[in-house]
């Protein structure tokens, strides 16, 4: 048995999660896990490092890889002061990072997440794991989404045919096929503009529970130009992140129509639900008999009452289900990960990377001497 600490923080850019995570041959349990939100003016240069990235310069970049690895740290230890559990009880800490630009394709392919885990391992003694994404880019691969193998670990069932779908700032499906096969991909935004509409219009970080869109109407030749983009009809793999989906992109979209503001929320949910739908259930495929949500969006009621309508044959509910609360699976995943690398083991999926073959995801950095 291993315990192992994993930490993330998603586009949505809303905090930090760690989670405990206990691993066995045959089994895996969450030992303890908190959130922690970013300081408001940190968040507010991590949004403009991700949103404006053209502007932001080199001393910029570099003393937000040092501030985000001082919070990841902090929430490090504040997990292991609560579930009272030394650090010499962890073997290693896996760290996503925050990412603030991802460009898988092109001519010069790149994947850029901050937060220097030699500052983590330095600060709390334990090796780390980190930089997960650039070597499934170095295979060929897109270098996301990469929770689909852990989803495959944690939620799949021999002989079902499940779905996993995370729902933060972007949406990313899993598809777990009853054969034990599995395909993954960014549908598309998830909560990124929502929020981001919200934080506009209603000056707060969210639509609690999807309230406002629930109140609001679908504007249909809206909803048309959204599902207009490309990346939409794209085949996988595939990912994408928030500079595709600006909010630059929302307003080219509204074409200068004035609409009322909850409706337009009530399309921007209508995007997110459709999107993951028609990812999940494509024409003539066979439909997942349960759908198990995750991240942010597990608790927008609206979100989650347009999915089950636009799944009218797939049960719709949370991982809570499964033994992990819906706003702990992606740190719960790093940890995973960290356990893959320093196993030996690859953390990607070629069927859903697009990678040429399997790969060790990670880099170590020594917490402790040899």
């Amino acid at each position: 048995m291993s315990v192992y600490l994993g930490l993330m923080s998603g586009t949505s850019m809303d905090g930090i999660d760690a989670a405990l995570l206990e691993i066995e041959p045959q089994h895996m349990q969450l030992r303890g896990a908190v959130a922690r939100a970013w300081p408001a003016a940190l968040q507010a240069r991590l949004r403009r490092a991700a949103e404006d990235f053209e502007h932001i310069g080199l001393t910029e970049f570099g003393q937000l890889d040092t501030v985000v690895a001082q919070e990841f740290a902090q929430v490090a230890e504040q997990l292991l002061e609560l579930a009272r559990v030394p650090a010499s009880a962890v073997r290693a800490i896996g760290s996503h990072g925050q990412t603030v630009l991802h460009r898988p394709a092109g001519e010069a392919p790149f994947t850029l997440q901050i937060g220097d885990p030699n500052i983590i391992a330095e600060r709390l003694g334990i090796d780390v794991v980190a930089d997960f994404r650039r070597r499934d880019l170095a295979a060929g691969g897109e270098g996301a989404p990469l929770m689909p193998a852990f989803h495959a670990a944690a939620f799949g069932r021999a002989g079902q045919t499940r779905g996993v779908v995370n729902i933060g700032g972007m949406a990313n499906i899993t598809l777990l096929a009853a054969d034990g096969s599995v395909i993954g991909f960014d549908t598309g935004p998830g909560n990124c503009l929502l929020d981001a509409w919200a934080r506009a219009h209603l000056q707060t970080a969210y639509d609690t529970h999807g309230a406002w869109a629930a109140g609001g109407q679908v504007d249909a030749p809206l909803l048309e130009r959204l599902l207009a983009e490309p990346y939409f009809s794209r085949a996988p793999p595939k990912s994408t992140g928030r500079d595709a989906f600006s909010d630059a992109w929302l307003q080219l979209a509204l074409g200068g129509r004035q609409l009322a503001p909850a409706d337009v929320q009530a399309t921007l949910a209508q995007l997110t639900a459709d999107t993951i739908a028609a990812a999940l259930a494509p024409s003539g495929a066979p439909v997942p008999e349960s759908l198990y949500v995750c991240g942010g969006g597990a608790f927008n009621t609206d979100l989650l009452a347009r999915l089950s309508s636009a799944l009218p044959r797939t049960r719709v509910a949370t991982t809570a289900e499964c033994g992990i609360a819906a706003e702990h699976v992606e740190a719960a995943g790093f940890a995973w990960l960290a356990h893959q690398y320093l196993a030996g083991l690859p953390g990607n999926l070629p069927s859903v990377t697009g990678a040429r073959h399997p790969v060790p995801l990670g880099a170590l950095y020594r917490g402790r001497t040899l």
